[in-house]
């Protein structure tokens, strides 16, 4: 069983994230790697050489898997179809191997935003934060819209996609057996209706601040796009600004008055050119790329739909196959995950491709 396999190389211990994130990638899955006791690797090889750590972490493994299966969490292994394609980019060298998820919404975060910024967020930018998701699920109303489950910034940003009827999904710096901060509890169990929350910790793993900055890495990978809101100078949100640019995804940034503290660290990404600056809806999706995407759904389906150059490649490579999965295809394409999964998503509005089980996707329309 993979998730069993992925479990136990999760606790297998002496070995970095990258080394386990390599191994995966040249094994293909964790139960190829464990039958083969990794002796293709000589660092894996030396790590599965005792049997005894090797049985330890197995029995971790069956002790967590118990534990997930008894509270409704899923276990989704880097090498499974719903772990989310955007952590899956190469430009993510540090993707966690397992990520643990509940929730009722798809894990596979199709189009997504991370909205980020201070735990002592301001009227300016709470009024900024709900006006930009009302607006954005008229616009766009499939968005995911991703935080950080903290004070501030996050859980305004979750309230208010919950109030929009967008999905939003949490990445809390805890284990799924408990709940940081408890006072947003209701709002969890909403928001798990709607989308869900992920965490790389196993279920009991307690919330520790070292955890807090340890995840926003994943915060800025869900996403083609992560807006600052407020910050003060040195503002956790702007450590995932800078993960967001080490995966090339778009940092976007609320401009502030300057002298306001919570303002400082955007106005500092600004005028450091390391962001560009979002007013509204309609300026961030432009500055995304979703611009079409938009337009399509205020106008309504199209019986023959026009193609962008790029989606007609897409269709054209998809149409000399039966079905592509979704990694196949960017590599065929040689598009990064997140640029394809944008495309992909606007061609299925335009009913032109279609997603299939196993993260598997065919063309509909034949042009």
């Amino acid at each position: 069983m993979e998730e069993l396999s992925a479990l136990t190389f999760y606790f297998l211990p002496h070995l970095s994230l990258q080394h386990k994130r390599a191994a995966l990638q040249h094994y293909g899955s964790a139960e190829a790697l464990l039958a083969d006791r990794g002796v293709e690797l000589p660092a894996l090889r030396a790590a599965l050489a005792a049997t005894s750590v090797v049985e330890r972490a197995r029995e971790q493994a069956a002790q967590e898997w118990e534990l997930c299966q008894r509270h409704g969490v899923r276990v989704l292994p880097l090498t499974c179809a719903d772990f989310p394609c955007l952590l899956r980019d190469e430009t993510v060298t540090d993707a966690p191997i397992v990520l643990f998820y509940k929730g009722q919404g798809s894990p596979s975060l199709r189009r997504s935003l991370s909205i980020v910024g201070t735990r002592h967020i301001t009227a300016y930018g709470q009024d900024f934060t709900e006006r930009l998701v009302s607006d954005l699920a008229g616009l766009l109303p499939d968005l995911a819209i991703v935080s950080g489950f903290a004070y501030g910034v996050d859980i305004c940003a979750h309230r208010a996609a919950l109030a929009h009827r967008l999905p939003t999904f949490g990445v809390v710096a805890h284990g799924l057996g408990t709940l940081y901060p408890s006072s947003h509890r209701h709002t969890a169990e909403a928001l798990c209706e709607r989308g869900g929350l992920f965490s790389e910790f196993p279920f009991r793993m307690p919330p520790d601040r070292g955890r807090f900055i340890q995840r926003n890495r994943i915060i800025a990978a869900l996403s083609a796009g992560t807006l600052v809101v407020e910050s003060a100078h040195h503002g956790g949100a702007l450590v995932t600004a800078r993960h967001a640019a080490s995966y090339q995804r778009l940092v976007m940034a609320l401009p502030g008055r300057v002298g306001d503290e919570y303002s400082e660290g955007c106005l500092e990404l600004l005028s450091e050119r390391k962001a560009v600056a979002v007013v509204s809806a309609s300026n961030l999706v432009d500055l995304m790329g979703w611009k079409e995407a938009a337009e399509l759904r205020a106008g309504g389906r199209q019986l023959f739909p026009r193609l962008t150059p790029e989606q007609q490649r897409v269709v054209d490579t998809l149409s000399l196959h039966a079905d592509l999965t979704f990694d196949a295809l960017a590599e065929l394409l040689g598009l990064p995950l997140a640029r394809l999964n944008d495309l992909v998503f606007d061609l299925e509005a335009q009913h032109v491709v279609r997603s299939l089980p196993g993260n598997r996707l065919r063309c509909v329309l034949r042009q």
